[in-house]
């Protein structure tokens, strides 16, 4: 007979302790992150404040109408920034001008920086793990190539800035050497900047993720394959390649997702007040309209995170297709198919199996 001691001792449940334990981040995520995202999506279907009804002919200036952030008006955000206005002056063409520009300097700066990136990347990945190779220093170079992964984007933006200024040094470089000098931070010049910088924070980080991922495939088929008398190029592409989809699948979808969100760099790479009309982002589009002189445009931000929202949300759903194992799929669909059979035939005989 156990004793009562004993009883009590095996009713304890330690479940409970465990929720303790990960409550904080709930707690956190619920009052940071959570409620956040909702109070963006119900802010995109509300008004602006003082609402800008575009530009007065006449006078040149701003037409400014009372409209309450209170005030529900549905899907007008969206309207405006998708579709614009009826006129050249209207307040939804002159948002649906700034956010499409916005939004195609997202694309081109995310794609711009994340090819090169890849490339680069994956080139270094393989030849760091090549067995056949006997490189010295391996350690090194990976730790030099991550460091700048490790300084704030407000650190790179201000020294790349300081290194391309119109005075700074690459362009006394330039005029030393009999050259015309750029102007790095200006205009569309602007672009090829920001998508190296992109790509020299970011390809380090990238390049172990990829490393992680080779150092998992088996080393015994890559031995097959040089029995066999594969080639570097045939290893790469009939055993590398192929075995690497889901960490190149995950490093694709975390590149979107951070590049669709770029913000630090496009705000800050410019020399006067202004940012550069060239490098804006949506991230950026957002933050002005909370600083808009005309008043807190809460709706036209709230109206952009979720087209950015569900744009991101569509790239990685294509992407995730489009990288799965169509083996699996097919087998899983036969096995559905087989047990739809079954029931079938169950059916036919009044439920009764035999």
């Amino acid at each position: 007979m156990a004793s009562a001691a004993q009883k009590r001792i095996k009713s304890i449940s330690y479940a409970k302790y465990g929720y303790l334990f990960i409550l904080p981040f709930f707690l956190v995520y619920g009052i940071f992150q959570l409620w956040p995202l909702i109070k963006t999506f119900i802010l995109s279907f509300y008004g602006n404040g003082n609402k800008d009804l575009g530009i007065d002919i006449m006078t040149g200036q701003p037409r400014i109408s009372d409209i309450s952030n209170e005030d529900f008006v549905g899907l007008d955000n969206f309207k405006a920034l998708l579709f614009g206005g009826k006129g050249e002056f209207d307040a939804s063409t002159v948002q649906h001008e700034q956010f499409t520009q916005a939004f195609g300097n997202t694309i081109l700066l995310w794609i711009g920086n994340f090819i090169p990136q890849i490339i680069l990347s994956l080139s270094l990945a393989v030849w760091f793990t090549d067995a056949k190779l006997k490189i010295m220093g391996k350690g090194f170079f990976k730790v030099v190539m991550y460091m700048p992964n490790i300084i704030t984007a407000a650190s790179v933006s201000v020294l790349f800035l300081a290194l391309c200024a119109n005075k700074g040094p690459i362009n006394q470089i330039l005029e030393g050497i009999g050259l015309d000098t750029i102007r790095f931070v200006e205009g569309k010049n602007a672009r090829p900047v920001v998508m190296f910088i992109q790509t020299w924070m970011w390809f380090g980080n990238t390049m172990i993720m990829l490393m992680s991922g080779i150092m998992g495939i088996s080393p015994s088929l890559f031995e097959a394959a040089d029995i066999d008398g594969a080639s570097s190029m045939q290893t790469f592409w009939r055993v590398t390649l192929p075995l690497l989809s889901p960490i190149m699948v995950y490093t694709v979808v975390t590149s979107m997702i951070g590049g669709l969100q770029m913000f630090d760099i496009p705000f800050l790479f410019h020399d006067g007040a202004i940012e550069n009309d060239y490098i804006k982002t949506v991230a950026v589009y957002i933050l002005n309209k909370y600083n808009n002189p005309n008043g807190y445009q809460f709706g036209y931000a709230g109206a952009a995170s979720v087209i950015l929202f569900a744009f991101t949300a569509a790239l990685g759903s294509i992407t995730f297709i489009m990288n799965r194992d169509k083996d699996e799929v097919l087998k899983r669909k036969q096995r559905k198919m087989l047990i739809k059979q079954a029931k079938a035939k169950k059916s036919q005989f009044g439920g009764l199996g035999i």
